[in-house]
């Protein structure tokens, strides 16, 4: 026990306190997907550990401590609003970003505390050597669990003890972040009641997962010309006009630089080929039932509103992308789910995607290296493909970030394969993290699903350089991913 407690920092006494209630009480099980010979004769422990460290982490943030730039009622709501690409569930434009700021100061608004405690879902899946599961856990807070509150996870990593209920604006800031409308029929007596923060552009994975299924049917290439067409859609849709492009190029911009444009044109694919429904069942089928495509218009793949993920399907799905051999989980049915759920060509091409991701500013701070604020998240060397070789800074889609970023990639400590979305109610960032050669080791998933958007400051928030991409998460995300990443590499390195 001692040994344990030797590895943690700051949240290591509090979760020891509270690890062997957690085993005894079955709150964590045993049982992860395929054990290695790293994972035998101990995997209650490493679950109820991580799960009791990654609620002291939550905790630890104090994700309350934000303030309201638009409180509801405010002159200031009545004069931002919504973006109409927010209205339809999009994140709003680097114009559009910075004209909400323009807006705000124009006006002298005065943002307020946050009137409750936010919604968050934080799910953390550790990997062996191999890059087999050998712990897992989920700590979702709201209002009504303000310190964080363990999910209890079975043998599949998957959990029926929570009722989850969909994200609506208005009910979260008018219902206590109670929310009305179930995502799961069925859950109504489930002890853990829960608003599941809106997934903003983190839903891309689906669609992408989705597409590269398409392809390994057969039923397109990547390489094909698809001629997007959102003739008849409402003149708010903000999806864009007409354009052909490769499926590949569509694919690239709706990953790495969160084009809402090019996420249309691939949502209205699937929909061409009558498989957002069918995804839907496929998710639901092997056991991710809280990852659902709903309500988006074939005419244009336009109208996200309706989206659902919850961080621990979130992070399967990646677990299925990270290519770990063996049985990951079974299904309901019992049929064991395997990395086959994508070609192994299909998971290369996504997964280069994702580390060529632009947009590293929630989990990861990379972007702007060396500015006091926001705070160094998880330690990330970037992609090349964005940063100026003449002075460092990185450039992404209309974002000049600004910073020269090459310390920090000098110093860089892993990999960090993955997907960020915000809008105003909503930050999230979730992907596969993994140890640079010759780096302190540590390999694992990580989700967060949070209603702290752009709406939302730290009370310590500087004002950003003139002409720079603004700073549009709270820093809490950063410091949560360092946290994060402090623990399990602390698990793999005594």
């Amino acid at each position: 026990m001692k040994s344990h407690r030797r590895r943690l920092p700051w949240y290591g006494v509090a979760a020891a306190a509270t690890v062997a209630a957690l085993v005894a009480t079955g709150v964590v099980v045993a049982g992860i997907g395929n054990a290695s010979a790293e994972t035998t004769g101990g995997q209650s422990w490493r679950n109820a550990r991580l799960a009791a460290q990654l609620r002291a982490a939550v905790a630890q943030q104090d994700w309350k401590n934000v303030l309201d730039t638009t409180p509801p009622g405010s002159t200031a709501a009545r004069l931002v609003g919504k973006t109409q690409a927010e209205k339809d569930g999009a994140e709003p434009s680097p114009a559009q970003v910075m004209q909400r700021l323009r807006t705000l100061a124009t006006a002298q608004a005065t943002p307020a505390p946050i009137h409750q405690n936010p919604q968050l879902d934080a799910a953390v899946i550790e990997l062996d050597s191999a890059g087999r599961p050998i712990a897992a856990a989920d700590v979702v807070m709201s209002p009504q669990y303000p310190t964080g509150k363990i999910v209890p996870l079975d043998a599949n990593l998957s959990t029926d003890q929570v009722r989850y209920r969909a994200w609506d604006d208005d009910t979260w800031d008018n219902n206590n972040g109670q929310g009305v409308k179930d995502a799961i029929p069925g859950r109504e007596n489930a002890p853990i009641d829960f608003m599941s923060p809106y997934p903003a552009s983190v839903f891309k994975m689906m669609v992408g997962f989705g597409v590269l299924q398409l392809v390994d049917k057969g039923e397109i290439s990547l390489d094909d010309q698809y001629a997007y067409d959102p003739t008849g859609a409402p003149s708010t849709s903000s999806c864009g006009g007409k354009v052909t492009k490769p499926i590949r190029q569509f694919f690239d911009e709706m990953i790495t630089v969160s084009r809402n444009e090019s996420a249309c044109a691939m949502v209205k694919l699937l929909h061409q080929h009558n498989y957002v429904t069918g995804l839907n069942d496929y998710f639901a089928g092997i056991g991710l039932p809280m990852l659902q495509i709903n309500g988006t218009r074939p005419v244009d793949g336009g109208r996200w509103v309706d989206n659902i993920m919850s961080a621990l399907d979130t992070a399967k799905l990646f677990l299925i992308l990270n290519g770990t051999p063996g049985t990951l989980w079974k299904a309901p049915d019992g049929t064991p789910v395997t990395r086959d759920a994508l070609s192994a060509t299909s998971r290369a091409f996504f997964l280069k995607e994702l580390n060529e991701q632009a947009l590293n500013q929630a989990l990861s701070t990379t972007n702007w290296c060396g500015r006091a604020y926001p705070a160094p998240g998880i330690p990330q060397r970037i992609s090349d493909r964005w940063i100026n070789p003449a002075d460092g800074t990185v450039t992404a889609a209309g974002r000049v970030y600004g910073q020269d970023v090459r310390p920090c990639q000098a110093a860089a400590q892993v990999n960090f394969a993955h997907k960020t979305g915000f809008v105003d109610t909503s930050g999230n960032d979730a992907g596969i993290v993994d140890s640079l050669p010759g780096k302190t080791r540590r390999h694992y998933i990580i989700a967060v699903h949070c209603n702290l958007g752009n709406r939302y400051i730290d009370p310590n928030r500087p004002a950003d350089p003139p002409g720079i991409y603004p700073v549009q998460y709270s820093e809490k995300y950063g410091l949560f991913g360092k946290a994060v990443d402090t623990i399990v590499t602390g698990h793999h390195n005594p």
